[in-house]
């Protein structure tokens, strides 16, 4: 029988799990001495868990430990003895604490990060610009409040809402903070620390006047849509370009005021106007970019639907409407896990070839988690490595007489 590179030692699971640094979970291990108090289900098992919980679609703690029950013979491979029970799994969820797995998170990030920038690129701004946005996911159970005035019916959900930073051209958050939904958007710039010379794109729920004054003062440019109710004054009109095609219809300096201190300030901004055709509206812009053309500024606005795209991507391709427990340090961690998940799942993608939609590629890992296929192989030429298979087999008949 001739070498046949479509099958694996290890089933695909295993393969994903081969992208978690082990040094990276040493650290955070020794960090929060995550393992102290527990005999069995340790920082790794609990991580390997909640990762076959987001890669499966598990929507229970019952269909969770059932599933790992099945799988019992090939957990050894992966350094788990016994697969953990429901209450086992609720305890961990419970008492390990979330930021356990934030750091998993981002300790993972900044291993793999040099592979996730699209070169193709081209734009020199898009290379320096951060994207800000929220979303919040709901819950089932008043666990935290959320953004809206109450049911008549007395009835109330609760939401979590994640505040997100992602840098345009790596397109992975890069930082995260966790509140209840009701938070204003605008208290998570506070922690954002980016290079001078960063461009910081975000819609006009973060409006933060002092924060742009600040930003300014470091040489840091934002770019932003401005409220309908702001108060300003014109100072001056910017030229605008000679072009027939132009949808910039006014661009000009203006001052606003702001309290810092108690003292009333005055800052110096940019009022960009844009008539977008395909909505047939007027959109404004404020920024304190001066050397951009107003056209650009326009362009990298629009470049923040990409952190919408991510927010789509994350629940549509990983169980988000359904937790396993009803606790914030719970449902942080599975949040978390799910971060962990698209971040493997992205590097898988960036290690093929072959072109694949995200949610595709996905579904045939969760399709054949346990299959002893090798996915390298198979994303980057599925019939070829289908075809071999078929040919290694013989022609042994699938129905015998």
């Amino acid at each position: 029988m001739g070498k046949n590179t479509h099958f694996f030692g290890q089933p695909i699971f295993s393969q994903v799990l081969s992208f978690v640094d082990k040094t990276v979970l040493s650290q955070v291990r020794s960090k929060h001495q995550s393992d102290r108090y527990y005999k069995k289900f340790d920082t790794w098992q609990h991580l390997v868990t909640m990762l076959f919980c987001s890669l499966s679609g598990a929507t229970s703690l019952r269909e969770l430990s059932t599933g790992l029950l099945a799988w019992q013979n090939k957990l050894v491979h992966i350094g788990i003895k016994t697969s953990p029970k429901r209450s086992t799994i609720s305890d961990g969820n419970s008492k390990r604490p979330s930021a356990v797995f934030r750091d998993i998170y981002m300790g993972l990030f900044e291993k793999h990060r040099h592979i996730l920038p699209d070169s193709r690129l081209k734009m020199e701004v898009i290379k320096k610009l951060f994207i800000v946005d929220s979303t919040v996911i709901s819950l089932f159970k008043d666990i935290l409040k959320v953004a809206g005035r109450p049911r008549k019916d007395g009835k109330s959900k609760g939401g979590i809402k994640a505040h997100v930073m992602i840098h345009a051209a790596e397109l992975m958050p890069c930082l995260i903070r966790f509140t209840e939904g009701v938070r204003h958007d605008h208290t998570f710039l506070k922690h954002l620390n980016v290079p001078e010379g960063s461009y910081i794109v975000m819609d006009k729920g973060y409006t933060d006047y002092l924060q742009y004054a600040q930003w300014s003062d470091r040489g840091i440019y934002f770019i932003t849509r401005m409220k309908d109710n702001a108060v300003y004054e014109s100072i001056d009109d910017i030229d605008l370009p000679d072009d027939k095609d132009q949808e910039i219809i006014k661009d000009e300096t203006i001052t606003l005021e702001y309290t810092a201190n108690a003292n009333k300030e005055t800052l110096k901004l940019r009022r960009v106007v844009l008539w977008d055709d395909t909505k047939s509206k007027v959109m404004v812009f404020l920024t304190n970019s001066f050397d951009q053309e107003a056209a650009t500024i326009a362009g990298i606005y629009k470049y923040r639907w990409q952190i919408e795209l991510l927010f789509k991507k994350l629940k549509q391709n990983f169980p988000l409407k359904y937790f396993l427990g009803d606790n914030q340090n719970a449902i942080e961690i599975q949040i978390w896990c799910s971060l962990i998940s698209l971040l493997l799942m992205e590097v898988v993608r960036k290690n093929i070839k072959r072109k694949w939609a995200f949610s595709n590629m996905v579904a045939l890992v969760r399709f054949h988690m346990v299959s002893y296929v090798h996915l390298i192989n198979f994303l980057n030429d599925p019939e070829k490595e289908l075809k071999e298979s078929i040919k290694n087999q013989g022609q042994t008949s699938l129905f015998p007489t």
